[in-house]
């Protein structure tokens, strides 16, 4: 059987989608990308391999900061593509728009029929990105997992600075101050998302279907924050995360 696999290497994960010829996903992959993306494209083929699946046989779609990094691939596809594609797949739909909220950047992608009509990306600062969250939650001393289920239950509390380090400064502060620390997590929850909004409605996106994509999309508190801020649904599902994987092995099987 000849599969397609798209292999997203993000900054902070390395995602890996294996799609049978009908298009229906056989595999899923995922871990840290580590501090080289070379090895971590040497252990995703052995993992694959180990799985079955025929590399030989295969065509293999790389994207996301290491795309560079895969020898054995095809072809390397942009990011903002490949999640376009990705999302629209997982969502069933060609008209949306996907906030993508990764490790060291935030992309607003618009799609129009299948193809991106529009795209903002933030990469120049990691305010509003998993980054930002997983220094805050360092800060706070717990995962960023706790930090938004803590956030739901606080309130009444800002971060003003939007740049990451200032940002870890004014937390610290409110700590020295015996501020609660459930109010701590909804300011820095509500700094990124004030952040990725103030991106999305530049782009005009609640005119469209919403969709939350990233590994932020499992967070369901900042999902419902951010729909709140937006005055529109906003959607997730599970396969968010592995959004870039996805479109890149539907353009594998296209090979």
């Amino acid at each position: 059987m000849k599969c397609g696999i798209g292999i997203d290497i993000g900054s902070t994960c390395a995602k890996t989608i294996v799609l049978d010829e009908e298009k229906k996903i056989l595999h899923r992959l995922l871990r840290p990308t580590g501090w080289s993306s070379v090895d971590t494209a040497r252990e995703i083929r052995s993992s694959l391999c180990d799985l079955g699946v025929d590399m030989d046989r295969a065509c293999v779609v790389a994207t996301g900061y290491g795309r560079i990094s895969v020898p054995y691939a095809h072809k390397t596809v942009t990011e903002i593509t490949c999640h376009a594609k990705g999302a629209c797949y997982i969502h069933g739909t060609g008209d949306l728009a996907a906030i993508d909220i990764g490790g060291q950047d935030t992309k607003i992608i618009a799609v129009t029929k299948g193809t991106v009509s529009d795209f903002l990306m933030n990469d120049k600062c990691s305010a509003g990105t998993g980054r930002f969250l997983e220094v805050m939650a360092n800060t706070l001393g717990v995962s960023p997992e706790e930090l938004c289920r803590m956030a739901a239950e606080g309130g009444n509390t800002t971060i003003s600075s939007l740049c990451t380090v200032f940002a870890e400064s004014e937390v610290i502060s409110l700590i020295g101050r015996g501020e609660k620390r459930e109010n701590i997590a909804y300011a820095v929850v509500d700094s990124i998302v004030q952040k990725v909004s103030s991106q999305a409605k530049r782009l005009g996106v609640s005119k469209q279907a919403v969709c939350l994509t990233g590994g932020l999309c499992e967070f369901d508190y900042l999902r419902q924050r951010l729909a709140s801020v937006l005055h529109t649904q906003v959607e997730a599902k599970p396969d968010g995360r592995y959004a870039g994987a996805i479109g890149a092995a539907l353009l594998a099987s296209a090979l």
